[in-house]
């Protein structure tokens, strides 16, 4: 009996289908795959596009309920506590996770507090609550409620949460701004730590198509390829994207007040600061997520979709391979943005010093976050043409 037929006899239950069902289409070029038993450590990559479709992990549902746990009690931990603190000139500022965003509030920088907000800490909070909600039914061989829309939800969240980044957006502000105070470090901060690493543990451990599978009894799906609509919301967030970039890179990102003296930033100014100053890797790193990364990512967008939209049949491998180093470099352009709002939240001494954000901040969150939309909303499945025309 065919694989439609098997998931079309009505008189089937899930159980069964599951165990006969062992095709799948690859979420990236529409390709059907046949999947063999798969022994620990091995994975099954779509022959055509090379996505990885499943891997086989040893324990890997008991490891994922036991990182994403501790991720969730670690998070906890470090909201209560002093996360960074900051003296000069005899004077003190220490903040919180909490805290620091209510200095970007009381800036009318209520956008960026929003942002970090939810991408340092309810973002995380909903994907690790849906996976343990998840998870634990399935260790205790239970139906799981609301399977599908909860894991739908997960999957939607996980490219926004980021926490790894905001660590590395802290440690660069900590570098910046060490050689003109003493920075301490509270137990919110450690506690973090502890919660990146579990987060990243979580979703190392976290695989798309055994979830779906042992949650719901069937494989995940795919929405229906549109051609036209991914081709047209791509390029209308692409401009919209170089619209905004121009500000972003031409007005001041921070403003530093100095004993009366204002002293705009703009990113590539803060680049060259950080080059002069010495610290050569932290320039580097700032210069790649700021100014390297937005504009690579313009462009290889820009040739995806201007591809994409004249039925180019060829380059199928080299244009599958540039969409996923977007996918994965372009979340870390938001470096820039938190290492403003964490030195805006914890310099605020009055005459002797402050930092407040420019309105290049909201301008390159807003780069950041169209250009991560473009990406999602680019229809891979559309490179392999023949694939595309077949589902029109």
């Amino acid at each position: 009996m065919g694989l439609r037929q098997v998931w079309r006899e009505p008189l089937m239950t899930n159980t069964m289908k599951a165990e006969l069902c062992t095709t799948v289409v690859c979420h990236e070029c529409s390709n059907h795959v046949h999947l063999p038993a798969l022994k620990p450590r091995q994975k099954a990559l779509c022959p055509r596009c090379g996505f990885v479709l499943t891997k086989h992990t040893k324990d890997s549902f008991q490891k994922l309920m036991a990182f994403a746990i501790s991720a969730f009690i670690f998070l906890a931990l470090s909201m209560p506590f002093k996360f960074l603190g900051f003296s000069a000139s005899g004077q003190e500022q220490s903040i919180g996770i909490i805290s620091g965003l209510n200095v970007l509030v009381e800036q009318d920088y209520l956008f960026l507090a929003i942002i970090q907000m939810l991408s340092i800490v309810i973002l995380p909070a909903i994907v690790l609550v849906g996976l343990i909600a998840v998870v634990i039914p399935i260790q205790l061989n239970k139906e799981v409620p609301y399977a599908k829309r909860t894991l739908d939800l997960v999957y939607a969240l996980i490219p926004w949460s980021m926490a790894e980044i905001f660590l590395i957006g802290v440690l660069v502000s900590l570098i910046k701004i060490s050689s003109m105070a003493d920075i301490t470090m509270g137990l919110s901060f450690y506690a973090y730590i502890g919660f990146t690493l579990c987060m990243s543990a979580t979703v190392l451990y976290t695989d798309k198509h055994q979830l779906y599978l042992s949650a719901t009894k069937e494989h995940h799906s795919s929405h229906p390829l549109n051609r036209s609509q991914s081709i047209q919301r791509t390029w209308a967030l692409l401009i919209t994207s170089i619209i905004l970039y121009i500000p972003a890179n031409l007005l001041p990102i921070m403003n530093t007040r100095f004993l009366g003296a204002n002293e705009p930033s703009t990113i590539l100014g803060g680049v060259l600061l950080l080059w002069e100053s010495g610290s050569y890797p932290i320039a580097l790193i700032i210069f790649i997520a700021s100014v390297i990364v937005p504009i690579g990512k313009l462009v290889i967008l820009i040739w995806l979709n201007y591809t994409v939209q004249n039925g180019m049949d060829k380059k199928h491998s080299e244009r599958i391979f540039w969409y996923r180093v977007t996918e994965f470099i372009g979340r870390w352009s938001m470096v820039d943005v938190f290492v403003v709002a964490i030195l805006v939240s914890l310099i605020q001494l009055g005459n002797t010093m402050t930092i407040l954000p420019g309105p290049a901040s909201i301008a390159f969150c807003g780069v950041v976050i169209l250009t991560m939309l473009a990406a999602m909303t680019f229809d891979t499945r559309l490179i392999w043409t023949d694939t595309a025309v077949k589902h029109e």
